[in-house]
C-alpha cells in the first residue's frame, strides 16, 4: 500500500469517526431535548395537577367554610340567620301567646298581646270564642261591645265598663268633667270633639266604620261607629 493510499484510508476513517461522533452527538442532543420535553411535560402535568389539587382544595375549603358557616354558632353567618330565625320565633311566640289576660265588666276576658313598642292587641274572648279585637298602632283603641265599653291604651292597659252611653249627634257631659260634641259626618262615621272646661277642643275622636277610644288623662272614652259615646274614670 502506497503512502497516498494510507493517507486516504486514514482520512476516510477520520471522517467516519467524525460522522459517527456527530451522529452520536445529535442523538444525545435529541435525547436530551426529548427528555427535557418529557420532563417539561411531566412538570407541567405536575403543576396542573398541583393547581387542580389546590383549586379543588380551595373549593373544598370554600365548601368547608360554607359548611362551617352553616353549622356555625352565634359567630357564623348561620348563627346570624339563626338569630334572625330566633327573633322571628320570639315575635311569633309573642303574637301567639298573650302577655296576660284580664277579666272584663261583662264576665268575658281580654287576652293582651304585645306586638312592639306601643303596639298591643287585645282579643275579647267569651266561652272560647273571639268576639272582637282591639289594636293600638300609634293611638289608643276602643270598642262598644253591646253596651260594654272597652279601651286599649298605647301602654297595653285595658279598661272596661258597662253602660253610660249617649247617642249622638249632640253635646254631652262626660265623666271627669269633659264635654263631648258629637256630629255625624258620614255613613257609620261620627266625630266627637272633647272639650275642656273653657270650651277648648282638647282631643278629637272620629270613627270610620269602626269604633275608637281614647285615654284622656285617666278618663277613658269610647265613640262607636253608630255615634254612641261613653266615658269612665
Amino acid at each position: 500500500m502506497s503512502s497516498s493510499t494510507t493517507v486516504r484510508t486514514a482520512r476516510r476513517r477520520t471522517l467516519r469517526v467524525a460522522a459517527a461522533a456527530l451522529t452520536a452527538a445529535a442523538a444525545l442532543a435529541l435525547t436530551a431535548c426529548s427528555g427535557s420535553d418529557a420532563t417539561g411535560t411531566k412538570s407541567a402535568g405536575q403543576t396542573d395537577t398541583g393547581t387542580a389539587a389546590a383549586e379543588s382544595s380551595g373549593a373544598g375549603s370554600a365548601a368547608g367554610t360554607q359548611g362551617s358557616d352553616a353549622k356555625a354558632g352565634p359567630g357564623g353567618k348561620a348563627g346570624a340567620a339563626g338569630k334572625q330565625s330566633g327573633g322571628s320565633h320570639a315575635a311569633t311566640a309573642k303574637t301567639t301567646s298573650p302577655a296576660r289576660t284580664q277579666p272584663l265588666a261583662d264576665g268575658s276576658k281580654a287576652e293582651i298581646y304585645e306586638l312592639g313598642a306601643q303596639h298591643y292587641r287585645a282579643k275579647i274572648v267569651s266561652r272560647g270564642s273571639v268576639l272582637a279585637t282591639l289594636e293600638t298602632k300609634g293611638h289608643d283603641d276602643g270598642l262598644d261591645a253591646n253596651d260594654m265599653f272597652v279601651t286599649l291604651t298605647l301602654d297595653g292597659q285595658v279598661h272596661s265598663w258597662m253602660g253610660g252611653g249617649h247617642q249622638g249627634p249632640g253635646t254631652f257631659k262626660l265623666a271627669g268633667g269633659w264635654t263631648a260634641k258629637v256630629t255625624k259626618v258620614g255613613e257609620l262615621r261620627y266625630r266627637a270633639q272633647i272639650l275642656g272646661n273653657e270650651g277648648s277642643v282638647d282631643a278629637t275622636l272620629e270613627t270610620d266604620q269602626h269604633d275608637v277610644g281614647l285615654d284622656a288623662n285617666g278618663v277613658y272614652i269610647v265613640l262607636s261607629a253608630g255615634g254612641v259615646i261613653s266615658a269612665h274614670e
